[in-house]
């Protein structure tokens, strides 16, 4: 008996002490580097990779496919793991770049909470308004990092406002910014009562943290100068008579948002967001499924596919599919119940990960993200279950926004193409569309950069060569008829016969040439639903 109390203690120890979270943010506001500094701190790498200069080999830890370096960008969510404090934490740092937006929407639905990052020059940016927006649609806490405060950039109350009222974010700053850019003397750390200072010329190491429990004492005004000091108390006033008092029960139900100022190029204030992050962030939490909610605790396990990712090595032409474990423990070795084939799969090798190094796990438990090794058994949104019949949703497609035929640039390597599509496809990264009448392919992508990533991975990966043609269509509408057999169907599918498709899962898809022609359709067939997302039954 007691053996069985203190497994199921260590078992609730266990999920009490993971953290896992998304990294968000426009392009270039320094999401990647801040992953970088994070992992420092964690002890998880002894120096952070070169980000900034794509002509260094040496690319950011995250960035881990040969396109990425080259580009400078990172194209896939990374997944990343490491201890802090006898936190396990787990970061998925996704793209930043709108073309790759829906790898970032899936991986929302693996997180608990979410960092998004501001460059405090540009401010909120379009990306930022549009993830920020997902995160609020599913309650996920959201911290603010507002980065780059070594170089000039917009006033801290204006940004504050900003983030206010472009996101609809209720914001209060745990720490502020003593000066920015070339004034940049520190930062007045709010949650703990303490001042780290930039020093030096170099600006790249940081001087001891010192405490200050009272900002009218003259220790300030000898750490930064009478101005400053009396600068930084005027606006720490400002701060507490405006902005509400951190409440961890209102930032956990998503209704208030904690601010950090810093440097993450300059390892600045990031310590700071670490020590706080692991204190307030949310242990995994509840996930609703399409028959019940299902928390942590419970003793079965269950997780689902949030990603996939084809040739992680392209020695070894393999295929990895990411699970967030919700509930249970899930065990090497252990058959478990695929729900969509209704067949058990075993898992020899399941991966915990650091970038592209991966380590075997003999077992992993809820808010882990395990990578297991797929033949093709997967698609996004499956679910993994030691027998429940449970299915976890909410990871659909999106209509594509560019549409292009693909052809085969080389007829001796058609098999290799096909698998190459085929694969990368499952990933996610595009979405493959075959047209009824002829039977050509057609790719659809979220951003036109996704056509020179699907390119560059057939030929380095695959050793295909293909060339696209464009394609006019304005959206790709999934079709839902009550009765097909009626007649007003039949019609519908005479009628639009060029513009029929089906998807990788064999649903039938209309491509629509303009939204002029959307609206006619609809009109001229009020049986048939049209749904913008590949999810509606």
């Amino acid at each position: 008996m007691q053996a069985i109390c203190n497994k199921i203690m260590s078992f609730i120890q266990e999920i009490n002490r993971r953290r896992t979270f998304g990294i968000v943010s426009h392009p270039d506001a320094g999401k990647t580097t801040l992953t970088e500094k994070l992992l420092l701190f964690g002890g998880a790498i002894q120096e952070a990779g070169a980000v900034k200069s794509n002509k260094i080999k040496k690319g950011a830890t995250s960035d881990f496919m040969e396109i990425e370096r080259q580009r400078g960008i990172s194209v896939a969510t990374s997944v990343l793991a490491f201890e802090y404090n006898g936190i396990k934490i787990n970061i998925l740092d996704t793209p930043g770049h709108k073309d790759f937006a829906e790898d970032t929407f899936r991986t929302l639905t693996a997180v608990d909470s979410v960092i998004v990052v501001i460059d405090v020059a540009k401010g909120v940016e379009e990306q930022t308004e549009k993830l920020v927006k997902v995160c609020r649609m599913r309650n996920i806490p959201i911290i603010v990092f507002i980065n780059k405060m070594d170089r000039e950039g917009k006033d801290a109350f204006d940004l504050l406002d900003e983030i206010e009222q472009k996101l609809g974010l209720k914001v209060t700053p745990l720490s502020f910014p003593i000066g920015m850019g070339y004034d940049f003397k520190g930062i007045y750390n709010i949650w703990e009562n303490n001042i780290n200072l930039f020093s030096g010329d170099s600006r790249k190491n940081i001087e001891d943290t010192i405490e200050i429990s009272d900002l009218a004492s003259t220790e300030l005004n000898t750490l930064i100068g009478d101005d400053a000091a009396q600068t930084l108390r005027d606006e720490i006033e400002l701060v507490e008579g405006v902005y509400p008092e951190f409440d961890k029960e209102k930032y956990l139900n998503g209704d208030l948002q904690p601010v950090f100022f810093g440097s993450a190029l300059n390892n600045f204030g990031v310590r700071e967001l670490l020590d706080c992050f692991v204190e307030i962030a949310p242990k995994p939490r509840p996930k609703q499924s399409e028959e019940r909610l299902v928390k942590p605790e419970e003793e079965k396990f269950t997780g689902f596919v949030f990603k996939i990712h084809a040739n992680m090595d392209p020695n070894h032409r393999d295929r990895l599919a990411f699970i967030k474990i919700v509930s249970g423990e899930f065990k090497r070795n252990t058959p478990y119940l695929h729900v969509r084939h209704n067949k058990r799969l075993k898992f020899s090798s399941p991966n915990a990960f650091f970038a592209e190094k991966k380590q075997i796990v003999d077992i992993s438990f809820p808010g882990d993200i395990v990578g297991l090794h797929d033949t093709g058994n997967f698609k996004i949104g499956d679910t993994l279950t030691e027998g429940e019949i449970i299915n976890y949703r909410g990871i659909p497609s999106f209509s594509p926004e560019h549409f292009r035929y693909i052809n085969n640039a080389d007829p001796l390597k058609s098999k290799q193409l096909y698998k190459g599509i085929d694969q990368l496809m499952d990933e996610g990264v595009a979405q493959l569309f075959t047209l009824e009448l002829n039977g050509r392919k057609v790719i659809g992508t979220v951003g036109a950069l996704q056509y020179e990533v699907i390119q560059y991975r057939l030929e380095h990966e695959y050793g295909a060569k293909c060339t696209y043609e464009n394609l006019n269509v304005h959206k790709a509408c999934w079709i839902e008829s009550e009765d097909e057999k009626n007649e007003e169907f039949k019609e519908f599918k005479r009628v639009k016969q060029r513009f029929l498709a089906k998807d990788k899962q064999n649903q039938l898809v209309f491509f629509a040439d303009s939204y002029f022609s959307l609206q006619m359709t609809e009109q001229k067939y009020p049986s048939i639903k049209f749904h913008l997302t590949s999810e509606f039954n």
